[in-house]
């Protein structure tokens, strides 16, 4: 049973059910949502009391009733609507016995009437599509941001219009959760660099990519799809939308779309130039605030849909020089004796801690390590000897990360199973022009409570550390 929803009015009198109320928002944002409007609301979490206080007393006297600790199932087989999160399995029994299952996404999308950029892929995703929102905002455009960045769009559904452009950070279990709903049609999708991950959760790269695929699925001629020439998945995309198809590339191959300028001496910091019908308009500067050149692909990809939504060249380009880069994703937050420190807790596949790396021409202090997903470290286990310093977390993704260390003669310090004294370690041994990085490559769960736990922890110990 699909349920009709096209109208907040719609939901009043419902019986729904938030399955999942979670520490990331989504679930808070759908039950406080659902309560205003009418809704008769159960929320039910595995975690119990303790562990969800924070959001349980943001929900304090809006008489939701909260079943915790448990799921039950008649929550599940008598409710109108269920609204579950994106980490539950679409192959959970409770699931199976609802009569119409959406997401806080899923839900947005059909009440919403404005234009959409969605944006998924592997890793960039978060801060291409925080370029995005940040080229419409310093252009003077009014727009939102939300989705996968920890920003559920029900918070500020209210707020749009049909001319106010919402941009959708989305993951693959996201866009897995609207599969058959017919909900996501972007004016924009973008795609950016596909690599292994989430392999724990997955059969192959091939069911991984299917997901992503879905984020075009149910776009037409009117719309556009930007694909990563160089990334072999960007053009099997491209094989397959049937919207317009747009690239963005590493160099210029005489495609609609964009690319960089060839490097001259050496200088990796490429102009970016857009595929105009008067001929080539440069849409992204040389100088950027954010280090690295899988950062300037990105913003690449930003300045592309941003010309593509219909933004002036110039306006591009001068609001993305102003873009300070996302939080938990080589965030720099400290520095102290010529030592620079950068939060990149974000970096949860091995080849974003390459990239890391590889994004300073300063000696890096390298921290790493966590809980493994089923992920493969062997394609880039040359970059973690280009650290000048290694130091490791405890995990088990970690385990599988020492024996290639071990292999390959590369030292390191560790493994430590408290964040501090590998803090202390880096702080102790890093000289005057080092960059010390957290960048894990791996998931957080064990030590933390999520990525953005990890990285807020991480940045309050090096502080303190700095302190003494």
């Amino acid at each position: 049973m699909k349920f009709p929803i096209s109208k907040p009015e719609d939901l009043r009198g419902l019986k729904v059910t938030v399955m999942g109320l979670g520490l990331n928002g989504g679930g808070l944002a759908s039950a406080v949502f659902l309560s205003r409007h009418g809704a008769r609301l159960t929320v039910t979490d595995m975690k119990d009391e303790a562990a969800l206080a924070e959001p349980l007393a943001e929900l304090a006297g809006l008489g939701i009733r909260f079943v915790l600790g448990r799921h039950e199932l008649d929550d599940f087989s008598s409710a109108d609507l269920v609204i579950k999160n994106p980490a539950v399995r679409p192959d959970s029994p409770y699931l199976r016995a609802a009569k119409a299952v959406e997401t806080d996404i899923s839900l947005f999308l059909r009440l919403s009437r404005s234009p959409v950029i969605a944006i998924t892929g592997s890793k960039g995703k978060s801060s291409t599509s925080s370029a995005i929102y940040h080229g419409f905002t310093a252009a003077g455009r009014r727009a939102f941001l939300g989705g996968n960045i920890a920003l559920s769009p029900l918070t500020f559904l209210d707020q749009t219009t049909a001319d106010t452009p919402v941009v959708l950070e989305l993951s693959s279990w996201q866009l897995a959760d609207m599969r058959d709903l017919g909900v996501l049609k972007p004016k924009i999708a973008l795609i950016t660099s596909i690599m292994p991950d989430h392999m724990n959760r997955y059969r192959s790269m091939d069911e991984y990519v299917a997901d992503k695929r879905l984020i075009y699925a149910a776009q037409d001629e009117s719309s556009w799809t930007v694909c990563n020439r160089d990334d072999p998945w960007g053009r099997s995309f491209a094989a397959e939308t049937r919207a317009r198809v747009a690239w963005y590339a590493d160099r210029d191959e005489g495609l609609p779309g964009a690319w960089l300028e060839e490097s001259r001496n050496g200088d990796d910091r490429r102009r970016g130039f857009f595929s105009a019908e008067g001929g080539p308009e440069e849409i992204l500067g040389r100088e950027l605030l954010v280090p690295g050149a899988h950062q300037r692909k990105n913003l690449l990809g930003a300045a592309l849909a941003l010309r593509l939504f219909g933004l002036e060249a110039q306006a591009v380009r001068g609001a993305l020089a102003s873009f300070p880069g996302v939080e938990h994703r080589l965030e720099y937050f400290a520095e102290k004796d010529g030592v620079k420190w950068y939060n990149d807790s974000a970096a949860t596949i091995p080849q974003a801690v390459a990239a890391a790396i590889s994004s300073f021409d300063a000696p890096v202090v390298l921290i790493t390590g966590g809980t493994d997903k089923n992920i493969d470290f062997e394609p880039v286990r040359a970059a973690y000897g280009r650290s000048r310093l290694l130091i490791l977390l405890a995990g088990s993704g970690t385990e599988k990360l020492r024996r290639l260390l071990d292999e390959d003669g590369v030292p390191y310090l560790g493994p430590f199973d408290e964040l501090g004294t590998a803090v202390d370690e880096a702080a102790a041994r890093a000289s005057p022009g080092d960059v010390v990085i957290l960048s894990p490559g791996c998931t957080s769960f064990g030590m933390f409570l999520h990525e953005f736990d990890r990285g807020k922890k991480f940045k309050e110990t090096v502080r303190s550390a700095l302190a003494r």
